[in-house]
């Protein structure tokens, strides 16, 4: 019995504690709760347009690729350039523009610039017209297509498939050439087809 008193007594001390610490702390931080750590959410619409208006400065063939924000506030901004890979110095140049204009100490974030993996699916039309005359691998809601990317406009691509068959006459192998002319709208996923 007298060891259940001190548990109690010392349980309320610990929790009256930890509310204490707490409250102090949301007072310190403005917060508006007194019993939780609240986190303000960033506006992804915010992190977009700091980005785009450094991008647009930049003028050198850059393009946001995707913004996310997680509940935590990691930031991940994921660019390209139509001309040639992104460079660090860009990154940086995007990441800086951000950070500036967002208050630390009113939104704790983490900030994360880098360019999308080669084995990420595409994401915006720019990605397309960077890879005119390489292989992609195409998903549409019927099929799977593999072949070369020959033609991008806002409403379509057009996909050039080689395939290697033999013939039955002559037993000998001969090559096939197939145009894919795939509506936009119909593409579920593609991605580039890495090579070595």
């Amino acid at each position: 019995m007298e060891h259940n008193f001190f548990t109690l007594c010392f349980n309320f001390f610990i929790k009256n504690d930890y509310i204490r610490r707490v409250e102090n702390r949301n007072l310190e931080r403005g917060d508006e709760s007194p019993l939780f750590f609240y986190k303000k959410m960033i506006q992804k619409k915010r992190i977009i347009e700091l980005a785009q208006e450094r991008i647009d400065e930049l003028d050198n063939g850059c393009y946001l690729v995707d913004v996310s924000v997680s509940t935590k506030n990691v930031i991940f901004v994921k660019m390209d350039n139509l001309n040639h890979g992104v460079s660090i110095k860009d990154c940086i140049s995007v990441s800086r523009n951000i950070e500036h204009n967002l208050d630390r100490e009113a939104q704790d974030f983490e900030l994360k610039v880098s360019s999308p993996g080669l084995d990420q699916p595409f994401m915006v039309h720019e990605q397309y017209l960077k890879n005119i005359g390489k292989t992609v691998e195409l998903v549409t809601k019927s099929l799977s297509l593999k072949g070369e990317l020959t033609k991008v406009s806002s409403e379509e691509v057009e996909l050039k498939q080689i395939d290697t068959i033999k013939n039955k006459t002559t037993k000998k192998k001969e090559t096939i050439e197939t145009i894919h002319n795939i509506k936009m709208n119909e593409i579920k996923e593609t991605r580039l087809v890495i090579s070595f």
